[in-house]
């Protein structure tokens, strides 16, 4: 028990210390505590801690669905590479080559070292599309050589801002 407090008979405990200290209000001069303005400051908390944690909601769930799409997109990825790995092949495959897929009658898939133009524009089977082997064995359209790599760069500038 502490000091500012006293002991009074029938009355239990009762501050007896600096008005500072109590832990109610003991002087009246001043604010009176109005029931009513208390459950209205509640409300308006509850108010707002709803409103920020909806928000904080939000952002993670936009999140969440810009994940998926791109575990999608890795998914996809890995299906094309290995398909495009299964493809009928006569020669040794080096990665930073571009390679020319085609699709026979019976519905398998050749790489060749020709690409249309090769043929006079009339190649012997339906072209598929062309691909660069790249040095993790991913395949890369053709058409998408010469894009830039904006994950690259990002990585790029982020290393270049911690210097």
């Amino acid at each position: 028990m502490s000091s500012d407090y006293k002991k009074h008979e029938g009355k239990g405990e009762i501050h007896d210390g600096h008005g500072r200290s109590a832990p109610y209000p003991v002087s009246r001069l001043g604010a009176s505590v109005d029931l009513v303005d208390l459950a209205q400051q509640i409300a308006t908390a509850d108010s707002h801690i709803n409103t920020r944690v909806s928000s904080k909601l939000q952002v993670i769930a936009d999140q969440i669905r810009y994940l998926q799409n791109e575990a999608r997109k890795v998914l996809e990825s890995a299906q094309r590479d290995q398909d495009l790995h299964q493809a009928q092949c006569n020669f040794k495959r080096i990665p930073g080559k571009i390679y020319h897929l085609y699709q026979r009658a019976d519905a398998s898939n050749y790489f060749s070292m020709l690409g249309p133009d090769d043929w006079g524009n009339t190649p012997p089977h339906d072209f598929k599309g062309s691909y660069r082997l790249e040095n993790d064995m991913s395949w890369t359209p053709a058409e998408q050589v010469d894009m830039p790599d904006d994950s690259r760069e990002l990585v790029r500038r982020l290393l270049q801002d911690q210097k």
